[in-house]
């Protein structure tokens, strides 16, 4: 990564997390404490036989802890009738308008915190502290606003929440899913070459995807797509279904290095 590598809270070397060896063979993640601290949601959760169920629990969950809002799940009404506390939801529509946003900035910093990944790009490439791009990201992230309502408790639950669903609705006894992302350059992300199409790539500290091939094909002039293991999917849209914008059914991609293909978009 282009900076050190930091401490996280899910009991792997953090070197060895970013690896193209954990991409290839992963071993199951958790963030420390969380399941435990949040027991009743993972006992409402075994209850579930859907999707439909599960983010019906999950909801009822975070409206109860968070002080959330029922409308806060669906929209997030900016600048119309009375402000909402800050939610995971409006983190994940920030990112999806502007992956170098102030929200995105706190997602980069939920990932950092818990997986120890510095972010490599935000507006601008990151290769040393000492960079402008860097200090806009603490700026962005450190944003008071954002803070005020435990917003990295509340994506602890969201990830620890996607990996419940993938491992058990999902894709259970799976430990990868092919992703797919349309990109215009990834030349300053390769680390080495497998082949001439098959690079390993280093990503960003998190990094939108799709399950969809066909969406890709409509993002830049080139589609990378990966292995990607399970248990570095922070969000997907389709395991939730409250959440408004699912129609290019994005994957939230943890960072590190991957192997990859790099084709063009579909005739």
């Amino acid at each position: 990564m282009p900076l050190p590598h930091g401490p996280n809270l899910i009991g792997l070397p953090t070197d060895f997390l970013a690896s193209a060896d954990y991409a290839a063979a992963p071993c199951e993640l958790h963030i420390s404490g969380v399941r435990e601290m949040n027991a009743p949601l993972f006992e409402m959760l075994a209850l579930a036989n859907d999707i439909d169920e599960a983010s019906e629990a999950l909801a009822k969950y975070m409206t109860a802890m968070f002080g959330l809002e029922a409308q806060q799940l669906r929209e997030e009404a900016r600048g119309m009738g009375p402000p909402f506390r800050h939610s995971f939801v409006r983190l994940l529509i920030g990112w999806g308008l502007d992956s170098s946003s102030r929200d995105a900035a706190v997602l980069k910093g939920w990932v950092e915190s818990r997986f120890g990944l510095a972010p490599a790009h935000h507006g601008a490439k990151i290769t040393s502290f000492s960079d402008p791009a860097w200090a806009t990201y603490v700026e962005h992230k450190m944003g008071s606003g954002f803070h005020a309502n435990s917003i990295f408790a509340q994506l602890d639950l969201v990830y620890e929440y996607v990996q419940w669903a993938l491992a058990t609705l999902v894709r259970p006894g799976e430990t990868h899913l092919r992703l797919y992302r349309g990109a215009d350059r990834v030349e300053d992300q390769v680390v080495r070459r497998l082949n001439v199409r098959q690079p390993v790539l280093r990503l960003n500290s998190l990094s939108s995807f799709t399950t969809d091939r066909a969406v890709a094909d409509s993002f830049g002039s080139v589609v990378v797509s990966v292995e990607a293991p399970l248990t570095k999917i922070l969000f997907a849209s389709a395991l939730m279904s409250f959440f408004a914008f699912r129609a290019e059914r994005e994957v939230l991609l943890i960072g590190g290095d991957y192997p990859a293909t790099v084709e063009r978009p579909l005739p």
